[in-house]
């Protein structure tokens, strides 16, 4: 399953926020990712806001990409915005990205 899980972080800093230039794993955006046991796997997301304009084409691009990862059987995501995202939540390479350290 760790090997799965490690996939699935690869597929997901693939995957970049269309206004900034850092993928969505780094930025903090995936908040969870469980893996059942019959490689069924569910993701918790954010947005870096509820008025983000890829609210509803991110979250699916997500589903469909780890959805295609060889074994898995099912992708989920979900969408909260509790605890809602701020740059506080992005990895120390997404800030050194953006400049901001």
């Amino acid at each position: 399953m760790e090997e799965l899980e490690n996939t699935i972080i690869e597929v997901l800093k693939t995957i970049y926020d269309p206004e900034i230039p850092v993928d969505i794993y780094e930025l903090g955006l995936i908040y969870e990712v469980n893996i059942d046991d019959n490689k069924g796997v569910d993701i918790v997301m954010t947005l870096t806001s509820p008025n983000c304009p890829v609210a509803e084409s991110l979250p699916k691009e997500v589903e469909d990409k780890v959805g295609e990862i060889d074994g898995v059987t099912s992708s989920k995501v979900v969408v909260v915005f509790d605890p809602p995202w701020d740059k506080d939540m992005m990895s120390e390479v997404a800030q050194l990205e953006l400049g901001l350290l």
